[in-house]
């Protein structure tokens, strides 16, 4: 993860990071890594954890990765006993999000995560500031942005690998009543003061509307969804310090709009395998799109 990340602040892109709670999410991430032959990033939240087991988590990325170029992150742990168990258990990168907390406290956390993790050679993102919205167990009322020169400190005080920065994105599927904008502003008195870290955005699903759209034709109700413009998420990224983007909600959106389709358009089926291949192949062919968008081709 540190020569990746450290590969992509140089050359400046971003390596998409996916989240997944099933074999059929991850068998996509996977397949679209091997066809970009491009490095991406398999995220699962603590939420993820307690729906498929932890060493079941393991096992089944073990099993599925082989030869592909895919690394296994846990997003948004909070949990520090749950973190360390998961940096003993073989996780490629783990995220200690203490952001909520004073920054006293999460420098705190966050130093204990990273001296644990580093002993093990493992990868440690942490966050600053705070993005409004809601995902798995994560949820926060109101946007507050990375303080530039807190972030600098953070980052010597923690001694983190990588830092999320809030910069006006949001978990969740609406994101923006209006235009989508994003605070570039903020972003560059960061980098400029940290040049050397990898800097992460969460909260960066672009919520296609032809997925919106398409859940919606079949039965679903998500109507006014939007997310961040691909054009901020390509400039965040080719032009600025983001090596790691998030997307957890697109691929929700996605894999739900396929299944749904298949089901609708073939009323006899009963056939797992049928509809969850329906998704993960529709899942697959979005990550290809973002992985393009995001890395250097």
């Amino acid at each position: 993860m540190k020569t990746e990340l450290t590969r992509a602040l140089k050359e400046k892109y971003a390596l998409g990071a996916f989240n997944f709670v099933n074999l059929e999410m991850l068998k996509a991430i996977i397949a679209a890594s091997k066809e970009t032959n491009f490095p991406v990033i398999a995220s699962v939240s603590e939420g993820a954890l307690k729906y498929m087991g932890e060493e079941e988590t393991v096992a089944m990325f073990k099993a599925a990765k082989r030869d592909a170029k895919v690394y296994l992150h846990l997003d948004h742990g909070k949990d520090l006993t749950l973190i360390k168990r998961m940096v003993d258990l073989g996780f490629d990168s783990v995220m200690i999000d203490a952001s909520s907390h004073p920054f006293e406290e999460n420098v705190r956390q966050t130093k204990e995560i990273t001296d644990y993790a580093h002993k093990k050679g493992v990868f440690v993102e942490a966050e600053l500031g705070t993005l409004a919205g809601i995902e798995d167990e994560v949820h926060a009322d109101k946007n507050i942005y990375t303080n530039p020169n807190e972030a600098k400190k953070f980052v010597e005080l923690t001694n983190c690998d990588s830092l999320a920065v809030a910069i006006g994105t949001s978990h969740g599927a609406y994101k923006f009543a209006g235009e989508s904008k994003l605070n570039m502003e903020i972003l560059s008195e960061i980098e400029n003061l940290i040049p050397s870290t990898p800097l992460v955005l969460h909260g960066a699903s672009s919520v296609p509307q032809k997925y919106v759209e398409l859940l919606n034709k079949f039965g679903g109700n998500v109507k006014g969804a939007k997310g961040v413009d691909e054009s901020l998420l390509s400039e965040a990224c080719h032009k600025h310090n983001i090596c790691k983007i998030n997307s957890d909600t697109d691929l929700r959106i996605c894999f739900t709009a396929a299944v749904r389709k298949y089901l609708t358009e073939n009323p006899e089926e009963f056939d797992l395998r049928k509809y969850l291949g329906a998704g993960k192949e529709e899942v697959k062919n979005l990550l290809i799109e973002k992985i393009k968008l995001l890395g250097k081709f």
